[in-house]
């Protein structure tokens, strides 16, 4: 099997959402007929590459990822409106609670902390010496829905054996930036109230992923205590420069609709009317040092590999305990998915990763 990917430059754009906004003329999918056959390149005088390339699937990756890269996407098509991405978003985490449920027994708690909604997911495992400590998700689902809340919280409270406490932060295109960042401040400084720093993991992944970096960024900026440690996965920290991946892979990697680059800043709904260069809202412009270990991770066919990988580095650079892991050749956010063998593993990584850091 092969896929075929035309690399152009793109920004980041809530999925369809700019399209639509944009006016942009809907093209049919590509057929097998048109699709090309052969690797071509051409770079212009700008260095923007114009390029199609034919991608085997490696044989690096399980059976169940190979299958699951194999799933078709139509390239072209008309956007989705944000009603649809919520609606089906929620379908979507409903199957995927159930099915993380099966492999990781748990309780979830619908409640608020400081006015703020929150899911307090308990799993079957958690000890008696573990209720002192806790973890703090920020779920992924592009700053406009929740895609994450049960996804990221379910396998890493079984796995860790401690409760995770997920985030129903404000969404934009309604609450943009600093509204999510605010929401997640008010439920640490409530879980302060009965944890130590120490006992606390701040994680989330894709828009989760960049909002953990905005809210290290803030807690670091209001002079309140910094948790035992970060996850960060698949992730950015710079709304102000595209790196190169995003240009290169939709949602689901090698598959799918990618639109061409648009001026100004990445993600114009969640940005808001703030600076891009915020050292909140983008933290690769923040002061990082002294920032908690820092667990990276992001794969192959990422759309945020290079934002990953970019805000790793500045981590490094200003002698942050950081360490990046990447996965061959998987699309954007693969732990989501119980049935792949890199998605347990991953989670497993992440899991062991917090126990490593968190005191007891």
């Amino acid at each position: 099997m092969k896929r075929v990917i035309a690399g152009v430059f793109a920004l980041m754009a809530v999925p369809g959402l700019l399209a639509q906004q944009m006016g942009h003329e809907m093209l049919k999918p590509t057929t097998a007929a048109e699709a090309p056959t052969r690797d071509t390149s051409y770079i212009d005088a700008n260095g923007t590459a114009h390029v199609t390339r034919v991608v085997p699937v490696p044989e690096t990756i399980s059976e169940q990822a190979r299958k699951f890269l194999s799933r078709q996407e139509p390239d072209q098509g008309p956007p989705q409106s944000l009603a649809e991405r919520r609606k089906h978003t929620d379908e979507y985490t409903a199957r995927a609670r159930v099915e993380w449920t099966k492999i990781c027994p748990n309780t979830i708690e619908e409640t608020t902390m400081a006015g703020v909604p929150v899911r307090v997911v308990t799993p079957s495992n958690l000890k008696e010496a573990d209720k002192d400590r806790v973890l703090m998700n920020l779920h992924g689902g592009g700053f406009n829905s929740d895609s994450g809340s049960y996804t990221e919280s379910i396998p890493i409270a079984s796995y860790t054996g401690i409760k995770v406490v997920a985030v129903l932060y404000r969404l934009a295109p309604e609450h943009p930036f600093p509204a999510a960042v605010d929401d997640s401040i008010s439920v640490y400084k409530q879980l302060l109230k009965k944890y130590q720093p120490d006992h606390i993991v701040i994680y989330g992944t894709s828009a989760g992923a960049i909002l953990t970096a905005e809210v290290a960024s803030r807690i670091k900026q209001l002079g309140l205590p910094l948790p035992a440690a970060l996850g960060i996965f698949s992730g950015m920290g710079d709304f102000v420069r595209a790196g190169d991946s995003i240009a290169m892979y939709a949602l689901r990697g090698l598959s799918g609709h990618l639109d061409p680059p648009e001026p100004g800043a990445h993600d114009p709904f969640y940005v808001g009317k703030a600076d891009p260069k915020d050292p909140v809202l983008s933290p690769i412009y923040s002061d990082l040092h002294g920032m908690p270990p820092t667990l990276f991770i992001t794969s192959g066919r990422d759309l945020l590999l290079s934002g990953t990988a970019n805000l790793e580095r500045a981590y490094i650079n200003a002698g942050v305990d950081a360490h990046l892991e990447l996965f061959d050749a998987l699309p954007h956010a693969f732990w989501y998915d119980p049935q792949l063998p890199e998605a347990i593993e991953a989670n497993h990584t992440m899991a062991n990763f917090f126990l490593k850091h968190l005191a007891k």
